[in-house]
């Protein structure tokens, strides 16, 4: 990428760190004063909109909490990273007036931060805490007086195999002991939760669910249209759901009643599906932003094929390396129970292996073994014998699984873990590099809001396969199911687009690699005019050469997705990182992230 275009990047994305003077910021977690000695803030309210539409969601939160302590205080406000999200904005209210954060180089703005401090202003500095949290200081929170905090970010809404998911992430994800152990977490709302989704789809849908939350309240205003509405009073008050998104016999019309639920925590992920018509054909969505009289213009591209990629007979392997370190009990045995459906859905030539992985590796099945009904419920009968202990060496497992590989049969490894390398080579480089020395493909199940994100991801890429998020208020056995359903078909490899009749720039993500069945495809870039182009998706299914081919219209003006200038920038900085990672150092990359 070329010097200006670094520049220009700069000036749309969040950097390390943000500065609120006179003022402060915000998130979607818990305010701890920075002295841990203190009682934790109340959480008085917790409210969550949310607008998911033409590929995107946007996610707004506003918290209340109050400063009961005698003294004022500096807080350290944390909210988990939801998955390729951007913040677009982030307000604190001091005095009953709102104050907005400005974006500064990370050093000069925690020099500010000092000096506004020691002079007794109000001010706050936000940083990312690796891929996990934000954490944000803030100083002075009053005494005995309340404050309210706004988040605001943006993230591509994806549809896989014609389901959508949209996760908004309260757990810590418990795998930072030395933190955890520090401070003293208050998550619960003591008045007043609610959580309300608007959803809007270009195409029908026929279900929407929140297996997780049964008092949530679903209603169908067309047929591509719904709304979800979660509220909490102190007592525990809520509308129960008459589940008419799943029996469309039931009416979506709801009865108010009185729970005596205790009140809300902030521990469990807020899990929302949705299922699309089935048989609808593969498409291309596209949403534009350009101001009047600009001649360049940001658009995302969203790329969802049809189900042509066709069943594979051939017998393959299947290396299962799974996480049973201690962060994992409470998972341990609904992973158990996922592995055992997943291999049911194996062809009967098919062979797998199981490693399970804690402070160092271990094989719980006798090399490759059949995948007969008889010899999975052997294996799974083991595997559930077995308690969750010790670190996470995540290493060894990796390497246990690719030393064994087979040579002469297709294999594919399967890792569920999460949680942060902790334990042997924990360096992204190390494990990037074993897996260039193998053709194998690996495919990542990372669970919880604090597994280590960039490493896996990174890993899924360089060998060709895909990581998949998971929750813990995720469906996990039907998770594992559609990932086997995946890898028992076809696969899009070497794909490359290419956009004619109109010049396009800055396309990210700059190397696609391959797509799998149901996975859709978000390219993001500038386009320079205005006018009908033609787009070709080209790649090799079985070493044959294919290709898709499409045409659409770039406009002249567009002013409704201003976002999508932000989501590019912030995927354009992810590949950016994954240069950094795979070539090493660039003085240009490094300076623009």
């Amino acid at each position: 990428m070329k010097p200006n275009n670094l520049t220009r990047l700069r000036q749309w994305l969040f950097g390390s760190s943000l500065l609120l003077l006179g003022n402060v910021a915000l998130a979607a977690g818990l305010m701890t004063p920075a002295n841990s000695k203190l009682p934790a803030l109340e959480i008085k309210e917790h409210h969550v909109t949310v607008v998911i539409e033409d590929g995107y969601a946007v996610t707004s939160v506003e918290q209340i909490f109050s400063n009961n302590n005698a003294i004022d205080l500096e807080a350290i406000y944390s909210f988990p990273i939801p998955e390729k999200a951007a913040v677009s904005e982030f307000t604190y209210w001091i005095d009953g007036q709102p104050i907005t954060g400005e974006v500064l180089e990370k050093q000069q703005a925690k020099t500010i931060y000092q000096e506004e401090k020691q002079a007794g202003r109000e001010a706050a500095i936000t940083e990312q805490d690796g891929h996990k949290t934000f954490d944000i200081s803030v100083y002075p929170v009053r005494a005995n007086q309340e404050v309210k905090i706004r988040l605001s970010y943006i993230q591509p809404a994806h549809v896989d195999t014609s389901i959508g998911r949209y996760v908004y992430p309260l757990e810590e994800g418990r795998t930072d002991e030395d933190k955890l152990s520090f401070w003293t977490y208050n998550d619960a709302i003591t008045e007043k939760f609610s959580f309300t989704m608007r959803f809007r789809s270009s195409y029908p849908v026929d279900q929407l669910r929140l297996p997780q939350h049964p008092q949530a309240v679903i209603q169908q205003i067309s047929a591509q249209e719904w709304s979800v509405t979660i509220n909490e009073n102190k007592t525990g008050a809520s509308i129960p759901e008459t589940n008419s998104a799943v029996n469309p016999e039931v009416p979506a019309t709801k009865t108010a009643a009185t729970s005596t639920a205790p009140a809300q925590h902030l521990n469990k992920d807020i899990v929302v599906y949705w299922r699309l018509q089935p048989g609808l054909p593969g498409s291309v969505d596209m949403i534009t932003y350009k101001k009047p009289g600009s001649h360049q213009g940001t658009f995302m591209m969203t790329i969802t094929p049809g189900d042509d990629l066709a069943a594979i007979t051939e017998g393959r392997d299947w290396i299962f390396v799974l996480d049973y370190s201690g962060s994992m009990q409470g998972k341990y045995t609904s992973l158990t129970e996922g592995v055992n459906k997943g291999l049911h859905k194996l062809n009967t030539n098919d062979r797998f292996k199981i490693i399970l992985f804690n402070d160092g590796s271990r094989e719980i099945t006798q090399g490759y073994t059949q995948a007969t009904p008889e010899l999975i419920n052997n294996a799974i009968q083991t595997m559930g014998s077995i308690n969750p202990a010790g670190g996470t060496n995540l290493y060894a497992g990796i390497e246990h699984g690719i030393k064994s590989l087979d040579a002469d049969r297709s294999s594919a490894i399967i890792l569920v873990t999460d949680g942060e390398a902790n334990i042997g080579l924990t360096e992204k480089k190390d494990f990037i590099k074993l897996l260039e020395a193998k053709d194998v493909r690996l495919f990542t199940f990372v669970m919880g809001n604090s597994a280590n994100r960039p490493l896996l991801e990174g890993m899924a890429k360089v060998s060709n396969g895909f990581a998949m998020n998971i929750s813990n208020s995720d469906d996990i056995v039907g998770k594992l199911m559609e990932v086997t359903a995946k890898l028992t078909h076809q696969a899009f490899h070497n794909v490359d687009i290419k956009i004619s009749g109109l010049k396009v720039s800055d396309l990210t993500p700059a190397t696609i690699g391959s797509l799998y069945r149901g996975q859709q495809l978000t390219v993001l870039g500038h386009y320079h005019g205005e006018g009908e182009a033609t787009l070709s998706v080209n790649g090799k299914i079985s070493g044959q050469p294919k290709t898709y081919s499409t045409s659409f219209a770039f406009p002249q003006e567009s002013q409704l997705y201003p976002e999508v200038e932000r989501l590019w920038a912030f995927a354009t900085i992810e590949d950016m990182q994954n240069q950094l990672d795979y070539y090493g150092e660039d003085a240009d990359i490094k300076q623009a992230i």
